[in-house]
């Protein structure tokens, strides 16, 4: 069928087990055309087709909440639910969203840019409904990666304990973004060869019930046959010691065995989790046979070859650049480690790990646990690396501050993506890494203005052993520049003056660098003369230079890819306030006080008014006529 005339799921009411499978290869079919031009999350959801249309011809959405976990998973979903018109704009500007939107539309009833926040929703949710006196179904679809985050078995253990009825449906594909690591993986591939033993278990309850009653020795003898069996089909029993009535492994891909097992979960009264085993990328043979998450989320690609559409770039990207230089100083630095809350591939550490399996830990969707694991090792002299993105960063607040800082230990954080990321919108932006860092004593925060100095960066965090400090890097690839082979600290602290200037100083860093030097370029032309500083440390900042500038009563202009509130700008003006420079103009240009939704990166500045001709704007503004040169 032609599924861009979907308007909504009921219509699945009516198909038969034919049409449904016709209906599964038709979306197949539409995601692969369609993904192979915008990009996107390919591999998650052609795994979850028969799923996500058996979850809506069993229940009733939006009365029943669908909550999906993570929420990349969910295109399947928007497709049912009358989107699919509007995925030529997939993640792009003003478009079609790639995560669940509450604004979108009244079936995304939970928005998942980050994993492992469904069960604790979907406990709300139940708690809600109970209290209203309602009847809807809560369901949770989570994945067996995100179910790795500690905040998904803080709310197994409560749904368990407090018994609310709720069927949580485990997304089980062996594999998040890159393959799974853990105990609780391992659970779960004892889970997936166990068999159903729920149906097993029945059986034989239903077998002694027959049996004449012989007194209670014989009822007892029987609950311990049954524990006993319970603990034979399936190696710990992991969900049902939570207080969950555990039923599985289904096979995903099976309507019969999914509706067979969805309408018995509807019966059972308390949490259930049903263990649904689907096959990541299923239906396209490239995104099948991927073994390390290459096919999670893609740009555009071949249909024909699976051959990706990259533009030429010889600049390397910002990950492998970071990653490789670490990798470069391993070789002579015992104690360094590298560690990863499931991001090895984006973060480009296959080297490293390849290099030095010992040295090398990805501990899952456990952004917590990877922080403070740092600093256990930095308390033993070792030198942690941890490679996190800005925006799972934030995840880990309360260990930066209480475990890291406050400690003063020497843990290495590079921040990657920082700054707008495009496609993945709102969730995943990561802009507000400087404010939530620069005010926690100890902590060291720097960004380069191009490769080559975040290799010098890279060794000057190395080198550093007097606390905390984190290099914030871009999404994408460096600028091409020349590479220096031979490695240097940059002295904590200093910023470089990349253009001279004697009207208003430009003090910016990072990607905003070319921005700031074209401006000035073009006002050079009209007789305005801009300083551009690279203010590579925000902090501590460069206050011999902040005060030779504010002395000079030069006016000064702030420009970062961060939150404009608490950031980069504020630092500034925060010094110059508290150093008595009342009389100094000092302006910012940033991200403004709101979430910013997908688009290219381009799209993104140009909306928010941070490119080059906004900053020859503000620039004229803040100079004077009298003060323009002749």
């Amino acid at each position: 069928m032609d599924v861009t005339e979907i308007k909504d799921p009921r219509f699945l009411k009516s198909l038969s087990k034919e049409q449904l499978v016709q209906l599964s290869a038709d979306i197949r079919q539409f995601l692969i055309e369609k993904l192979s031009k915008t990009g996107g999350h390919i591999g998650p959801n052609l795994g979850v087709v028969e799923l996500t249309i058996a979850l809506h011809k069993v229940f009733d959405s939006p009365k029943d909440k669908l909550l999906w976990d993570v929420g990349h998973q969910s295109y399947v979903h928007k497709i049912l639910t009358g989107r699919a018109q509007a995925f030529d704009t997939l993640r792009q500007y003003k478009g079609l969203c790639g995560f669940p939107k509450r604004s979108e539309s009244e079936h995304d009833v939970w928005e998942t840019g980050h994993s492992s926040t469904s069960l604790s929703a979907a406990m709300g949710m139940a708690i809600a409904r109970d209290l209203k006196g309602t009847n809807e179904y809560i369901v949770p679809i989570i994945g067996d990666g995100a179910l790795t985050g500690g905040m998904a078995l803080e709310a197994l253990n409560h749904i368990g304990h407090e018994k609310k009825d709720i069927i949580v449906v485990l997304n089980d594909n062996e594999m998040s973004i890159a393959p799974n690591v853990g105990a609780l993986h391992n659970v779960l591939g004892r889970l997936r060869t166990a068999g159903k033993y729920q149906w097993v278990k029945d059986e034989l309850e239903m077998l002694l019930k027959k049996i004449p009653a012989v007194g209670g020795k014989l009822a007892a003898t029987a609950e311990r046959v049954k524990d006993s069996l319970k603990y034979l089909l399936v190696s710990g029993v992991f969900f049902e010691e939570l207080g969950f009535t555990y039923l599985g492994p289904v096979n995903g891909h099976d309507f019969d065995d999914l509706f067979e097992n969805l309408h018995y979960a509807k019966k059972i009264k308390g949490p259930v989790l049903l263990h649904v085993i689907t096959k990541k990328g299923k239906g396209y043979h490239p995104a099948e046979n991927d073994k390390i998450g290459t096919w999670h989320g893609t740009g555009p690609y071949k249909i024909e070859t699976g051959d990706f559409l990259k533009p030429v770039d010889s600049a390397p990207s910002w990950s492998e650049l970071i990653s490789e230089t670490v990798r470069k100083l391993a070789r002579t630095d015992s104690r360094i480690v590298a560690i990863t809350p499931a991001m090895p591939v984006g973060s480009k550490l296959e080297g490293f790990a390849s290099e030095f399996p010992d040295r090398m830990y990805d501990v899952g969707i456990a952004e917590q646990h990877a922080t403070t694991l740092a600093a256990g090792l930095a308390t033993q002299g070792m030198k942690p690396f941890l490679a996190i993105y800005s925006t799972f960063l934030q995840r880990a607040y309360d260990q930066v501050v209480h475990d890291v800082c406050r400690q003063n230990l020497n843990v290495f954080f590079a921040i990657d993506r920082a700054g707008l990321v495009g496609a993945d919108g709102e969730t995943h932006q990561g802009v507000f890494d400087i404010a939530f860092l620069r005010h926690v004593p100890n902590l060291v925060l720097m960004m380069p203005k191009d490769e080559n100095e975040g290799q010098h960066m890279v060794y000057t965090a190395i080198q550093y052993d007097d606390g905390p400090i984190a290099l914030r890097f871009p999404r994408g690839n460096g600028l091409g520049v020349k590479m220096d082979e031979e490695l240097r600290a940059i002295p904590i602290g200093t910023w470089e003056v990349l253009r001279d200037g004697r009207d208003l100083a430009i003090l910016t860093f990072g990607t905003t660098i070319p921005m700031a030097l074209e401006a000035a370029e073009k006002l050079a032309k009209e007789n305005v003369s801009v300083k551009v500083v690279n203010a590579r440390f925000l902090k501590p900042m460069d206050e011999a230079m902040l005060h030779e500038l504010l002395e000079s009563n030069i006016p000064l202009l702030t420009i970062e890819e961060a939150a404009l509130q608490g950031g980069f700008g504020s630092a500034v003006l925060e010094f110059a306030h508290d150093h008595g420079y009342h009389q100094s103009v000092i302006q910012r240009m940033g991200i403004p006080d709101r979430f910013i939704e997908h688009g290219s990166v381009k799209e993104l500045l140009q909306e928010i008014g941070l490119t080059t001709v906004h900053v020859v704007d503000r620039v004229k503004t803040m100079i004077p006529k009298k003060q323009k040169r002749a």
